[in-house]
């Protein structure tokens, strides 16, 4: 039974792994869902807030209640949650990559 609990972990952890590395289209978001996207910064909305584009679409990405850490014309991989409730669609974004390969990790707490 150990051995059968073990392999099935090992086979879930491959397919988070797995995709973690595709990308969804903006176009394709769908709420409630765990995403990597990519694109451009359009614009900074807010000081934790800012609008990625892709060839399908744009969106807005919250990173708070951290600093916007990107520039307008930036290309950008985001990871993170589509909002799932009413209004506008938005990522949580919870890793951010930028075009030189740097990550900035962000923390959503509310202390």
């Amino acid at each position: 039974m150990k051995v059968f609990a073990f392999a099935v972990i090992v086979a879930l952890v491959s397919v988070s792994s797995a995709n973690a590395g595709s990308l969804t289209p903006l176009a394709d978001l769908k709420r409630g869902s765990m995403v990597s996207v990519e694109g451009v910064v359009e614009r900074i909305l807010d000081e934790d807030e800012f609008r990625l584009a892709d060839d399908t679409g744009s969106v807005r990405v919250y990173v708070g209640p951290n600093w916007v850490p990107v520039n307008a014309g930036e290309r950008v991989r985001v990871q993170g949650f589509v909002d799932d409730g009413i209004g506008p669609r938005e990522i949580y974004a919870r890793m951010l990559t930028r075009e030189d390969g740097t990550n900035v990790e962000f923390s959503h707490r509310y202390d």
